[in-house]
């Protein structure tokens, strides 16, 4: 074998075994951005199809996550009417309030959102827990303020409100949320049904959590806390860090384009060694 066949062999083992190196690392390196989204559709029974919708946004850097929100059509206002509202277990300070709209990252479900076959006891509301089976329990509250675990997942006081609102909001999240994310396995859920749409069990019936609002004397309905949308978080997008010198371009771009440049080089030393060695083959034939 020629001294350049060597150099050029040699040259081509370096180059493929720097590629398994290089190639991995630009897609998974510390301190990459991973979005993922949820398509928020109404619950089955719960809402009707088509009259609310929302699109919720998670991006992840290492424990730090940034929800954004889009929501419209859920739930506008409770009721001004003191008595309609003692009813339905909200305290009288709430009259003609925006309607609050509990709201969470469920996890260790099914990892889907419920159908009509979920309303076990056949009352024509998928309530909360009857939705557990699919979506799993509270993973964080989505909350404007405050803890974003389990402690504010009733808070009324500390959720959007209204029928149309956005939402941002960036704090570190639970590992269990985070693993559940990462796997498609997370739930989005919005809780609070529009009076006006939902079935009486959800004005006559108390909430199957059991959870009685500060300065009321009976449970709240479950017109306040059975699941109004769903959606299941999904891997969007990966938008990796800006790295190097501003001229280069850095972040993702420049990392597939070295990536680029490199393979273009491999193949290259390698189809040059081929042509090599097929020659000097040939030519020990001819002889």
């Amino acid at each position: 074998m020629s001294k350049i066949y060597r150099l050029l062999a040699a040259a081509s083992i370096a180059v493929l075994a720097g590629l398994a190196l290089v190639a991995p690392a630009s897609a998974t390196a510390p301190g990459d951005t991973i979005t993922y989204e949820a398509t928020m559709n109404p619950v089955e029974l719960n809402t009707p199809a088509g009259a609310a919708s929302g699109k919720v946004t998670v991006s992840i850097t290492g424990d730090q996550v940034t929800v954004t929100e889009d929501v419209k059509g859920l739930a506008d206002k409770l009721p001004a009417d003191t008595a309609v509202l003692a009813s339905l277990g909200i305290p009288a300070a709430f009259a003609g309030a925006a309607f609050p709209h509990l709201q969470h990252i469920h996890i260790d479900g099914m990892g889907q959102c419920p159908t009509a076959a979920a309303d076990t006891d056949k009352n024509g509301v998928v309530d909360t827990v009857e939705g557990q089976p699919s979506y799993g329990k509270i993973g964080t509250t989505l909350s404007i303020s405050g803890a974003t675990d389990a402690s504010t997942a009733a808070d009324v006081t500390l959720v959007p409100g209204g029928a149309n609102y956005t939402y941002k909001r960036t704090f570190t999240i639970n590992a269990e949320t985070l693993a559940a994310i990462k796997a498609n396995k997370a739930v989005v859920v919005m809780h609070g049904l529009n009076p006006a749409t939902a079935a009486p069990a959800a004005l006559t019936a108390p909430n199957s959590l059991g959870v009685t609002l500060p300065g009321a004397d009976k449970k709240v309905a479950m017109v306040a806390t059975a699941p109004a949308l769903c959606g299941v978080l999904k891997a969007s997008q990966m938008v990796v860090t800006p790295v190097g010198a501003a001229d280069t371009g850095g972040g993702s771009m420049a990392a597939r384009s070295d990536n680029g440049l490199l393979f273009g080089l491999g193949a290259a030393l390698i189809a040059g060694a081929g042509a090599i060695l097929y020659t000097r083959k040939r030519s020990a034939l001819q002889k």
